[in-house]
């Protein structure tokens, strides 16, 4: 998860912005309209990165996915059926992706990511929701099912995490969660399998050190039980809120504001302050090779671990730019996405 997506005060003006009024003559709504061909879709806000196989994928603004098959040397723009922003992508095997954004879009690949369809977007998601809790009968999820229908394509998806080809979690603003379980042919809302009775933003979702995470802002960790079918509060040392989770197979690390990161090996019963260095906020992270991670700031400095998270060290940049993702390729170079498009930047 990075400050791009939903920060201070960005998080604020974009939730309580109204949604835009289709009455304006030629008014074209972003989930009816292709996402634009462009050769600056490389030099512009890129939020998220994944590997699909040899592939390298990041997804932006506008609907815009780019890919590169020689280790970002050079990148192509995939077809996409919508010009809402992207945040955030998954690749559980090489050939099938998920990306997910603004306007409850959610996005999927069956080719690494050379052309997307669409399985979900906001317009839906109420009904969805709402099918849901009626079949179950439980009036109060009724009603928070009816306040998202209401709203339409207000609200956002902020990350995404697949384990496999089928099992998959989507999470976004004011504690919004689904499942799918057959890849992404159907979506089942968990918000009321959270111990979130705030309806905190969720900001990232991975798994880590055997278990799956879910951060969000002030301090929210969730970890989940498999056989309770829940996300389970873990608490932390922090207040302040996480933007992303990371790990290695023995850790997780969760990183948010202020450059404050955290790490656990024992489930998150307790945790280590990590120290990073930084003051600004931690925006992206990713495994760094067998055993190693990558933490990237707010401002474009890239911190790198050797030794499972517990000690990182600051890799020297020529020019440093605002970092929304990061993703290693191997352990001499890095992929950085943000404002101005994506880099490949050595780490020797």
């Amino acid at each position: 998860m990075n400050v791009h997506r939903f920060g201070g005060a960005a998080l604020a003006l974009a939730l309580l912005m109204p949604a835009a009024a289709p009455a304006a003559a030629g008014f074209q709504d972003v989930l009816d309209v292709p996402a634009m061909a462009s050769e600056l879709a490389t030099k512009g806000l890129i939020n998220g990165l994944a590997q699909a196989g040899s592939r390298v994928v990041g997804v932006g603004q506008r609907g815009h996915v780019v890919y590169s098959d020689d280790q970002g040397r050079s990148w192509r723009q995939a077809k996409v059926p919508v010009s809402s922003d992207l945040v955030a992508v998954s690749f559980p095997t090489p050939q099938q992706g998920w990306a997910v954004g603004h306007d409850g879009v959610v996005l999927a690949t069956s080719d690494a990511g050379a052309s997307w369809t669409k399985q979900l977007d906001g317009r839906a998601l109420g009904e969805v929701m709402l099918a849901h809790y009626k079949a179950k009968g439980e009036a109060a999820w009724i009603v928070e099912a009816e306040r998202f229908a209401a709203q339409g394509a207000e609200n956002p998806f902020l990350d995404v995490w697949f384990s496999d080809e089928r099992n998959g979690f989507v999470v976004g603003a004011f504690n919004l969660i689904l499942r799918t379980t057959d890849g992404g042919k159907r979506w089942t809302p968990w918000l009321d399998r959270t111990d979130n009775p705030q309806a905190l933003h969720l900001y990232g979702i991975r798994g880590a050190a055997g278990d799956v995470y879910v951060v969000g802002e002030q301090g929210l960790v969730l970890r989940l039980d498999a056989a309770a079918g829940r996300f389970t509060r873990v608490a932390t040392p922090y207040p302040g809120s996480y933007f992303g989770v990371t790990g290695t197979n023995t850790a997780v690390i969760v990183f948010g504001l202020r450059g404050n990161a955290y790490r656990s090996t024992d489930r998150g019963a307790t945790w280590h302050k990590v120290e990073t260095g930084v003051q600004e906020g931690l925006t992206a992270g990713a495994a760094l090779g067998e055993g190693g991670v990558l933490l990237a700031s707010q401002a474009g400095r890239i911190l790198v671990s050797q030794d499972g998270g517990e000690r990182f060290s600051p890799v020297k940049l020529e020019r440093a730019t605002p970092a929304s993702a990061v993703h290693a390729l191997g352990t001499d170079a890095v992929v950085v996405a943000g404002a101005r498009g994506v880099r490949v930047q050595p780490l020797r």
